[in-house]
C-alpha cells in the first residue's frame, strides 16, 4: 500500500471512529404480498430492531388491500417488538371521514407516529386532488397529538411547478404541524445541503432527515430514479460501470461503501438522524449501520 493510500484509509477509519454512537437511524419497510416476502420482512425487522432505531415506518398503497396489510404489519411490529412503528398514511382515494377513522384506530392501538403523504395520483387522473399532505397533517393534528413526519424532495418533486413551489409546499406541511421531514433518497450530498439551507432561509426549523438508499442493484436504481426525479451522478455511474452484472457480494460492498461515505460527510455537516430505505432486506443496511458505529443493544 502506498503512503497516500495509507493516509486515505487512516482518514476513513478516523472519520468512522468519530461517528461511533453519535448518529441515530430509522428504517422503512413495505407490507409483504406473499408468505415468502412476509418471512423476509420479519427476519429483517428482527435483525434491524437490535440497532434500536428511533422508529420504523411501513409504506402504504392506494388500494384497500395494501392499506389493510400496512395496518396489520404496523400493529404487529408494535406488539411483537415494542419498536416505535410509524405507518404511512395517504389522502388520495380516501375521504376525511375515513382518514379520521383510520387515525383514531391507530391512536387507540397505541400508534403515535404517522408519516403523512399525499400519495400517488391514480393513472390518467383528470382532476386535482381534493386533499394534499398539508391538509392531512392538519387533520391528524385535529384527531390527536401525533408525531408526524412528511416527505421532502432535495431534487424537487416530479410534479412540482418549480423548486421554489415545492419548497413552499414543504413549509405548508411543517406549518400545519409536522415534526420533521424525511427526504427522498439522493446521492448528490451537495443537493441535500443546499436544500437544507434553502429550508432554513424560508423559516423551516424542523429537522430534515436524509433518506439513504443502499444500492445493491444499479439497474433497479435507474428504474427508481427515473420516476422519482432523482439524479444519478456521473461518479456513481462510473463506480458501477462494469460490475452491474457481477456477483451480489461485490455490488453490496460497493453500495455499502457509497452509503457509508454519504453518512460520514453528512454527519460532519451536523446531521445526526438518518432514514434507511431497506427494501425489506436487512443485510446491507445492518452492515452499513454497524460500520458507522450503530451497535446492537
Amino acid at each position: 500500500m502506498s503512503f497516500e493510500s495509507a493516509r486515505q484509509v487512516e482518514a476513513l477509519n478516523q472519520g468512522l471512529a468519530d461517528l461511533n454512537g453519535k448518529i441515530s437511524v430509522s428504517f422503512e419497510f413495505f407490507p409483504p404480498t406473499t408468505e415468502f416476502m412476509e418471512q423476509t420482512l420479519w427476519n429483517s425487522i428482527a435483525r434491524l430492531s437490535t440497532l434500536a432505531p428511533k422508529f420504523v415506518s411501513v409504506t402504504y398503497g392506494a388500494n384497500s388491500g395494501t392499506r389493510d396489510r400496512t395496518h396489520n404489519v404496523i400493529k404487529d411490529i408494535k406488539e411483537r417488538t415494542g419498536l416505535v412503528a410509524a405507518p404511512h398514511l395517504t389522502c388520495i382515494d380516501a375521504t376525511p371521514s375515513e382518514l379520521r377513522t383510520i387515525a383514531l384506530d391507530y391512536w387507540n392501538s397505541g400508534i403515535r407516529h404517522i408519516v403523512a403523504l399525499r400519495g400517488d395520483l391514480p393513472p390518467n387522473a383528470n382532476e386535482l386532488p381534493k386533499m394534499y399532505a398539508s391538509d392531512l397533517v392538519a387533520l391528524l393534528r385535529d384527531v390527536a397529538d401525533f408525531d408526524i413526519s412528511v416527505a421532502a424532495y432535495p431534487e424537487t418533486h416530479p410534479e412540482a411547478k418549480s423548486a421554489q413551489a415545492d419548497l413552499l409546499n414543504l413549509k405548508r406541511k411543517i406549518d400545519a404541524g409536522a415534526s420533521r421531514a424525511i427526504t427522498q433518497f439522493f446521492f448528490d450530498v451537495e443537493s441535500y445541503l443546499r436544500f437544507r439551507d434553502r429550508c432554513a432561509a424560508i423559516g423551516i426549523e424542523a429537522e430534515i432527515v436524509p433518506g439513504i438508499l443502499p444500492v445493491s442493484n444499479y439497474k433497479t436504481l435507474q428504474k427508481f430514479a427515473g420516476f422519482t426525479n432523482v439524479k444519478i451522478p456521473h461518479w456513481l455511474h462510473q463506480r458501477f460501470q462494469g460490475i452491474a452484472d457481477d456477483d451480489q457480494t461485490t455490488r453490496n460492498l460497493l453500495g455499502a461503501s457509497i452509503a457509508i461515505d454519504m453518512v460520514r460527510v453528512l454527519s460532519r455537516e451536523g446531521v445526526k438522524d438518518f432514514h434507511f430505505y431497506t427494501l425489506n432486506r436487512s443485510e446491507l443496511t445492518y452492515a452499513i449501520c454497524h460500520t458507522l458505529g450503530v451497535r446492537p443493544v
